[in-house]
C-alpha cells in the first residue's frame, strides 16, 4: 500500500464518542510514518481539539449529507475510515469504490456493501467492515479458538457469545446499573424485530415482545451476575465462522441482572415504539407520559393500573421506574416525537456519564468442543475498564482494532484485496497481538471435559 517517498493520507469521517482512541493512535504516528491525517466532522472545533495540534494532522468541516463535499474530501485520501452513522457507510463506500480509495469501518457489513464485493476486488481495493468491538473483537477472538480447534481435528458443537457496554462497579450509582456509553437511540431501539438462533439443532425465533424475557445468566469472576438476551440474527454467523452445521449458535447482548425485566415494561407498554408521533401538552410530566400508555380508570391510580397491565411487575422493576421519575410530576424534557424519542430524552438526563464515571466492556464466548477425550467446555472472557467519560472502554475497544487494522494495512502487513471481515488469521492475529499490548486480552478457562451422553430429543 505504501508509496515510496510519498505521504499516505488517512481521512476519518466522524469524530464522535467512539473515535477518541482511533484518532490518537493514528495521529500519534503520522509524523513518524510519513502519513497525514484529515479528521472531518460537522463540529470542526471539536475535531481540532481531538487532534491536539499534532504534526501532519488537520481538521475539516463535513456535512456528510453533502455529496459533493464528501466526495471532494474522500478524493484526497488513500484510506477512508467511516465513523459516521451506519446508514452512511454504503454511501461512503460507494464513493471510495468510484474514487479508488480503501475503506474501513467498525459497523456491520450491509447487503449494499456486499453488492460491491466483486467490483471492490476487481479494482484491487481493500474494504474492511466489522472491525470494532461487537462486531469486531468478538469475531477475532472467537475465530482464534475456532481455527485452533479445527487444526486439532476437533468439532465445535456449541458457540454462544455475549457482549455488553456497561459501567464499572464503582459508577453503578443507580438501580439500573446502567448509563449511556454509546448511541442512546440504538439502546432505546435495541432488539426490535425478531431474533433468531439455533439451540441443539432447534431453530428459535424470538419476537420483540418476548425478547427481554428470553435470558441467559452469566458470571464474570469478581464482577457478579449478568444476563444476556439474543441479538437479532445469530444464524448468519454460522457461515461467517465456518460453522454451517453447528447445532447451537447464539450471539447476545449483556446487561446487569434485573435490567431486562424492568426494560420489558417499556416494551410491553409501547414506549419504545418509533413508528408513531405523540403530541403531549407543553407542560406534561413523566407521570402523564406513563399514563398515556395505560387505560382510563375513574378510580385506580397510575401505579395500580400499571400493576394490572404488567402482572409480573416486581418491586426491583418498580424501583427502577420510580428512580427515573415516572411516578412524579417531573417535567417531561420533550413533549413531541415518537414514544422512543420521548423515552430517550428522559433517559439521556438520568443515564448520562458523569466526567468521573468509568465504563466497562464485558464479553464472553462459551464453547463446547467435541474432542477425542469428550466434550470440552471453554469460556473466553474479556473485561475492559475506561479511564473516564472521554477515554472510555467503549471508545478503546471500538477504535483501537480499527486503527491497528489501518496501520497494518498501510505498513503492508495486511496484503489483501476485496471485501473482508476480520475472520481470517492474516487480519485477526496481528490485531489481537497488538490489542493485548494495550491491555485488551481474553482470559480462557477450560471448565471441564466430560464424556458425551447419548443425545436426547429436545422440544
Amino acid at each position: 500500500m505504501s508509496k515510496p517517498d510519498e505521504m499516505n493520507t488517512i481521512v476519518i469521517l466522524g469524530a464522535g464518542k467512539s473515535s477518541t482512541y482511533l484518532i490518537d493512535f493514528l495521529a500519534d504516528s503520522c509524523a513518524e510514518k510519513n502519513r497525514s491525517l484529515i479528521l472531518a466532522d460537522l463540529d470542526v472545533e471539536s475535531a481540532k481539539a481531538k487532534l491536539k495540534n499534532r504534526k501532519e494532522t488537520r481538521a475539516e468541516q463535513l456535512d456528510s449529507a453533502n455529496d459533493a463535499q464528501r466526495r471532494a474530501l474522500i478524493s484526497k485520501a488513500d484510506v477512508v475510515i467511516s465513523m459516521l452513522p451506519a446508514f452512511m457507510h454504503p454511501l461512503v463506500a460507494k464513493d471510495c469504490l468510484e474514487l479508488g480509495k480503501h475503506f474501513f469501518s467498525a459497523s456491520y457489513e450491509s447487503d449494499a456493501m456486499r453488492e460491491m464485493s466483486a467490483e471492490v476486488e476487481a479494482k484491487g481495493l481493500f474494504f474492511l467492515n466489522e472491525c470494532g468491538l461487537d462486531p469486531g473483537i468478538d469475531h477475532m477472538s472467537a475465530m482464534k479458538i475456532i481455527h485452533e480447534a479445527k487444526q486439532k481435528g476437533e468439532e465445535i458443537i456449541s458457540f454462544k457469545s455475549f457482549c455488553g457496554g456497561l459501567i464499572a462497579p464503582e459508577s453503578e450509582d443507580n438501580p439500573w446499573k446502567y448509563k449511556f456509553t454509546w448511541n442512546p437511540r440504538n439502546v432505546v431501539l435495541a432488539g426490535q424485530g425478531t431474533a433468531c438462533y439455533i439451540e441443539k439443532g432447534d431453530l428459535k425465533y424470538v419476537p420483540y415482545h418476548q425478547l427481554f424475557k428470553r435470558l441467559e445468566s452469566l458470571k464474570f469472576p469478581g464482577l457478579g451476575d449478568f444476563e444476556g438476551y439474543p441479538n437479532r440474527d445469530s444464524l448468519s454467523y454460522r457461515k461467517t465462522y465456518g460453522l454451517e452445521a453447528i447445532p447451537t449458535m447464539l450471539r447476545g447482548t449483556l446487561r446487569r441482572t434485573g435490567y431486562c425485566k424492568a426494560w420489558d415494561v417499556f416494551v410491553q407498554l409501547g414506549m419504545t415504539d418509533d413508528s408513531i408521533q405523540m403530541e403531549l401538552p407543553e407542560k406534561a410530566t413523566l407521570r402523564q407520559f406513563l399514563n398515556a400508555f395505560l387505560p382510563y380508570h375513574s378510580q385506580l391510580r397510575i401505579e395500580e393500573k400499571l400493576a394490572e397491565i404488567i402482572p409480573d411487575l416486581d418491586f426491583p422493576s418498580f424501583e427502577k421506574l420510580q428512580w427515573l421519575g415516572f411516578f412524579e410530576n417531573r417535567p417531561l424534557p420533550k413533549t413531541t416525537g415518537s414514544p422512543a424519542q420521548l423515552l430517550q430524552a428522559i433517559l439521556e438526563k438520568d443515564w448520562a456519564l458523569r466526567p468521573e464515571d468509568r465504563d466497562m466492556i464485558v464479553m464472553q464466548h462459551q464453547f463446547e468442543i467435541r474432542t477425542k477425550e469428550g466434550i470440552k467446555e471453554i469460556t473466553s472472557s474479556l473485561v475492559s475498564f475506561g479511564e473516564d467519560s472521554v477515554y472510555t472502554a467503549m471508545a478503546k475497544t471500538v477504535g483501537l482494532p480499527l486503527a491497528i487494522a489501518v496501520d497494518l494495512f498501510l505498513d503492508e502487513k495486511i496484503r489483501l484485496v476485496g471485501l473482508h471481515l476480520p475472520v481470517i488469521p492474516e487480519i485477526y492475529e496481528p490485531i489481537l497481538s497488538k490489542l493485548e499490548k494495550s491491555g485488551i486480552l481474553f482470559e480462557e478457562r477450560i471448565l471441564e471435559v466430560k464424556k458425551e451422553n447419548p443425545s436426547v430429543p429436545s422440544d
